[in-house]
């Protein structure tokens, strides 16, 4: 075997990896994949043999690849919106089969990374995103994440902190138990579809927040309170007809489906037996490039 075919093998042990920490800098799955290949290019132009701890550097290496494209996002005014002008953008969702994840999608997804902390992630500045990403979700040492971000080590540990306190605050654990939330999942259709308005209520936390994000081509929904957003689930019935039962970003979730095609997924996350937050992608585009096969499986 080549040198070459060698570090191509070695790189490959890792690109599950790789793909996980950068979908979780990035919250975009096609954004994530170019990182990785980013990164390959980088180890190609180093020298590899001098590398002694190849993970580490890859994780490093992926991660100044991630925090370049965030910046450029805040350059080009392309950076999430929340809670402003009622616009929403949230991360594109993993979507598996409602009885587990395959292979791939449970090493991208390690350790649970659902739809609510995913969207807390979007709003942290790019530097405060790398040192929690790396730091809190990969164990990289702050002396070794300092030089990617050109920081000390301890403005980087206080960068990580403050990133900690915000997810904290607003994404705290939510229940994970898939058999008790899909039960939470089916009544809330049931209702949905029943048009059942204090059932639905009953299922809300009465602080629920329910995101909607159409992309370009439809508009963005933010609903806040139980009342409201089970008014908004009755109105959108129709999605909850044609609902699939399957996992997002691990989690019990909907895929409604026409004619074979998407028509939106939603992501529920739930605490103490309520629903806490309701996130819908309906954008066409983004629908459009899921890949779904493996729920047909």
């Amino acid at each position: 075997m080549s040198g070459k075919d060698d570090l191509a093998r070695r790189f490959e042990e890792h690109r599950g990896h790789l793909r996980a920490v950068a979908y979780r800098m990035l919250g975009s799955l096609s954004e994530a994949e170019d990182a990785v290949q980013e990164a390959w290019l980088k180890l190609g132009r180093a020298d590899a043999d001098a590398v002694d701890n190849l993970g580490g550097w890859l994780t490093t290496a992926v991660g100044r690849v991630c925090l370049d494209m965030l910046r450029s996002r805040t350059s080009r005014r392309e950076d999430p919106l929340h809670d402003q002008e009622g616009l929403v953008r949230l991360p594109d969702p993993v979507v598996g089969r409602a009885d587990g994840l395959d292979p791939e999608q449970e090493v991208l997804l390690a350790d649970s990374v659902g739809t609510a902390l995913m969207v807390v992630l979007e709003t942290l500045a790019p530097a405060e995103r790398l040192a929690f990403v790396l730091h809190d979700m990969f164990a990289v040492p702050f002396d070794d994440i300092a030089p990617v971000l050109g920081r000390t080590s301890a403005t980087t540990r206080q960068l990580a902190s403050r990133a900690r306190r915000r997810v904290q605050g607003a994404a705290p654990a939510p229940d994970t138990d898939r058999a008790r939330l899909r039960t939470i999942v089916d009544a809330f259709l049931a209702a949905a579809r029943g048009g059942d308005f204090e059932a639905l209520v009953a299922l809300l936390d009465p602080e629920i927040v329910a995101r909607s994000d159409g992309g370009t081509l439809l508009p963005s929904v933010l609903r806040r309170g139980a009342s409201e957003v089970a008014s908004q689930a009755i109105a959108f019935a129709r999605f909850a007809e044609s609902g699939r039962p399957v996992l997002v970003n691990g989690l019990p979730g909907v895929v409604s489906l026409a004619q074979g095609r998407p028509l939106s997924v939603m992501a529920f996350t739930v605490r103490a037996g309520r629903i806490t937050a309701l996130d819908i992608l309906t954008d066409p585009e983004r629908l459009a490039r899921l890949d779904l096969s493996a729920i047909d499986a």
